[in-house]
């Protein structure tokens, strides 16, 4: 072997030397750009809103079940909901009923409530855990007032004013059943409306005039919904009670008291608006 195929010999694993060194390096730093794009890309992922748990107050006369279209549309977009199943037998065991579930809350709370049950949410909503309120068609009072008062300022001249309502002799209200769905479900299908009319449940005259407390909407901040041809609460009741709260309304034109029902998904996305509103970040 000559002395230059010895050198050959010998400089050639220098270069491959130096080649896998190159790809080493080149490997570290392809590593390093892959970490810091992982690293850049956290804060990004720490930043995620938790969304609100949502609470959904019944009013007079149902049960909970009447939200089943609104909780699965919110189910539906990665909400955790829960419905209260409140008695209807005095103020104060509906508004505990509320509290007994927001009690079991680990985190922020928007708090809804139709009909009677805006006057539960607006006393119930002082938790600290409540962070938003919304009203669907309901009543929101002012310390010292009662439903029952402001229905009779605000009269509405769709009612019947009272003949539709039948009261018992230890002071329980409930529906003449055959004008249930003209007054109280006029937008649902008469299936849904004849089930309700003999499904409700008796509500006690006194959780119509029981005056309210410290109101929540005067601290926290709170959407609307205006049911357009309500025959139970008055519309211009209803705005009143938007407009004095500065909630963020909504009017669905056409819509029955059984707004929550006959209109899910409006009232999901009203929901919806005040959780995104208030959702917490990292």
């Amino acid at each position: 072997m000559s002395v230059r195929n010895v050198r050959v010999g010998i400089e050639c694993p220098d270069r491959m030397t130096r080649s896998v060194r190159m790809n080493k390096s080149i490997s570290r730093l392809l590593l390093v750009a892959a970490l810091s794009v992982g690293m850049a890309g956290e804060p990004a992922l720490a930043q995620t809103t938790a969304k609100p748990t949502i609470i959904l107050v019944h009013g007079a006369w149902v049960t909970g079940n009447g939200w089943r279209p609104v909780h699965d549309q919110l189910v539906r977009d990665g909400y955790r909901v829960v419905i209260a199943q409140h008695p209807l037998t005095s103020f104060q065991a509906d508004v505990t009923a509320v509290q007994r579930i927001l009690a079991l809350q680990t985190g922020p709370v928007v708090l809804v409530g139709h009909c009677y049950g805006g006057a539960v949410v607006t006393h119930a909503g002082n938790d600290p855990k409540v962070k938003a309120l919304v009203y669907i068609a309901a009543h929101a009072p002012d310390e010292g007032e009662t439903p029952i008062g402001n229905d009779r300022k605000f009269v509405n001249p769709a009612s019947h004013a009272g003949k539709d309502v039948r009261r018992s002799s230890d002071g329980f209200l409930t529906f003449d059943p055959t004008m249930y769905r003209e007054d109280y479900a006029a937008d649902l299908d008469p299936v849904t409306a004849r089930f309700e009319a003999d499904a409700q449940v008796p509500t006690a005259l006194s959780v119509f005039e029981t005056p309210a407390g410290h109101p929540a909407w005067k601290d926290k901040p709170s959407w609307y919904m205006v049911a357009g041809r309500d025959r139970i609460l008055s519309p211009e009741l209803e705005r009143m009670y938007a407009r004095r709260a500065h909630s963020s309304t909504v009017e669905v034109a056409g819509a029955s008291h059984s707004v929550y029902q006959s209109h899910p998904v409006e009232v999901a996305a009203l929901i919806e608006k005040a959780a995104g509103a208030v959702a917490q970040g990292p």
